[in-house]
């Protein structure tokens, strides 16, 4: 290969680098996108409210509060869809006597504003204070995927009391996921968005509850294990062996949400 064409192709591959650097947010956060008329109908199909209010729309909850609730779970979802997606959560968790909120981000369902992870996390602290606010202790935070990075940074913060962790497939962090998937990008280097969950984790005193897919096609099996061997707080690992990142055993009656709970809440 001649010195130019091989100047040629490493010009190319740095515009590539470039490219992929300009527009990483687009490769990792998917939000659906409504009006809010849109979302308003669907959460009435789905007996849900905006919380605090439809002005505001911060979260989604249950039109039918819960009975002298055990405390309350905020739930940070993954990095596609919105919110309205994961009403699993609240149908799940309120059945074992929880009051249950998913957080939306900015960017995402009808809310404005644009993803990132300073934006997720600073909105998520902001969340949390209300919710405290309004309803006391005790609060646990839920983070799903990317939402286990959004949960570890509001723990790391200490501005709000969280009593503990439930998190669903989470990752060690998101430049050691991004390296596994774009090695050939360089994608380490570049992740500007890097939910460093190790580091932020590191001093949680609470329990810490981590579910596993063993076939995760998104999350490997190896930054999730990361991140639990790292983890100095009381822990538990739920693993999955036959469950996908989309497929985990999520019907609101699998006894694992009980444990699980148990678990953190003890």
């Amino acid at each position: 290969m001649n010195r130019s064409r091989l100047m040629s192709l490493l010009l190319i591959y740095l515009l590539i680098l470039m490219m992929a650097f300009l527009l990483q947010r687009k490769m990792m956060y998917f939000p659906s996108r409504f009006t809010e008329v849109q979302q308003d109908q669907l959460m009435k199909e789905l007996n849900l409210r905006s919380w605090p209010s439809v002005g505001e729309r911060r979260a989604i909850t249950c039109r039918i509060p819960v009975e002298n609730p055990k405390g309350t779970v905020l739930v940070f979802h993954g990095n596609a869809g919105a919110a309205l997606h994961r009403a699993y959560y609240i149908e799940a968790l309120q059945r074992l006597g929880y009051r249950v909120l998913v957080a939306e981000y900015p960017g995402y369902g009808a809310r404005e504003g644009a993803p990132s992870e300073a934006a997720l996390i600073e909105d998520g602290i902001a969340t949390a204070k209300q919710i405290l606010q309004a309803y006391k202790e005790p609060l646990f935070l839920c983070g799903e995927s990317l939402g286990s990075g959004v949960a570890a940074g509001i723990a790391a913060s200490r501005q709000v009391p969280i009593r503990g962790l439930l998190l669903i497939t989470p990752f060690d962090t998101m430049a050691n996921v991004a390296q596994r998937h774009y090695w050939f990008l360089l994608a380490r280097w570049l992740v500007r968005d890097k939910f460093d969950n190790v580091a932020r984790l590191r001093d949680f005193n609470g329990p810490i509850a981590v579910v596993l897919a063993g076939r995760d096609e998104v999350i490997p099996n190896r930054n999730t294990l990361a991140l639990f061997e790292a983890l100095p707080a009381k822990k538990k690992l739920w693993r999955f062996e036959n469950a996908g990142h989309n497929s985990l055993p999520f019907e609101p009656w699998r006894p694992w949400w009980q444990d699980a709970m148990q678990f953190i809440a003890q």
